[in-house]
């Protein structure tokens, strides 16, 4: 007998991913369909894609996460979606647990916690935070938040227990890049909150050139990443950047002002 897996479809946004895409795809066989959703990529990521049997690739030129997200919806005709970015890893027991799932009318979505790897090692903690992945079709929003896209539900959200696997596998070039659009939107959203709306990190990030260090002690001796060797090391440093990134952004955008 089906389990709920059957009421899932997963959505997957993609631009460049052919260094990760067919790992997130691989582990998406108990769907019947998958919906990828591609930002006009230049590399082989739809070629990847189009060899998994269940894959469906529709195309879209990127404006925001928020507008590809509204896009993919239209697509998913099952009563549950799955949103998934390109390096975001559904392990075997994240996808069993989905199958044993038997959500109240009350709920209408689940958010994951998330494991940072390292090139397929999985780190001891992350500064990534918990969020909505699978909500009901009919009741899902998105919408932009600084960088990033919130999935936003009318009812109630519970955790699921198992992780999701954060593992990208594009090389520095490639994060440095994207990190440079991605904070200089979040840079545009720090400069928009009031002092008082910024909660702790977002203060911190206000001071500018305090972030980079702070971030740096943060991950290494509170996250644990010192102790994760090569692999907490790279991970630190990826934060270090982009930290730097958007510090340098506040920065510009205090000069010109």
């Amino acid at each position: 007998m089906p389990g709920f897996r059957a009421e899932i479809t997963p959505v997957v946004l993609t631009r460049d991913e052919e260094v990760n895409i067919g790992r997130t795809l691989g582990q998406l066989h108990w769907a019947r369909e998958v919906i990828v959703v591609d930002s006009e990529s230049t590399d082989r990521t739809r070629e990847i894609a189009a060899s998994f049997p269940n894959v469906r690739i529709v195309v879209r030129r990127f404006d925001d996460f928020a507008g590809q997200w509204k896009y993919a919806i239209s697509f998913v005709t099952t009563a549950w979606l799955l949103a998934l970015d390109a390096d975001y890893f559904v392990t075997d027991t994240l996808a069993a647990e989905l199958d044993t799932l038997t959500p109240p009318p009350e709920v209408d979505g689940y958010e994951a916690s998330f494991r940072y790897a390292v090139h397929g090692r999985p780190r001891r903690g992350a500064l990534y935070p918990p969020h909505a992945v699978l909500a009901r079709r009919g009741v899902a929003t998105f919408a932009m938040d600084g960088h990033a896209y919130r999935i936003g539900v009318a009812g109630r959200v519970e955790r699921l227990r198992q992780p999701i696997i954060h593992d990208d596998r594009k090389d520095l070039r490639r994060f440095i890049a994207r990190q440079k659009k991605y904070m200089h939107d979040e840079a545009a959203k720090l400069r928009a909150m009031p002092w008082r709306a910024a909660g702790g990190a977002g203060k911190i990030r206000k001071l500018r050139v305090v972030a980079p260090f702070a971030v740096a002690l943060h991950t290494l001796f509170v996250k644990g990443a010192i102790l994760d060797g090569r692999a907490g090391w790279r991970y630190a440093l990826e934060r270090v950047l982009a930290e730097a990134i958007l510090s340098w952004e506040l920065l510009r955008s205090s000069s010109r002002a």
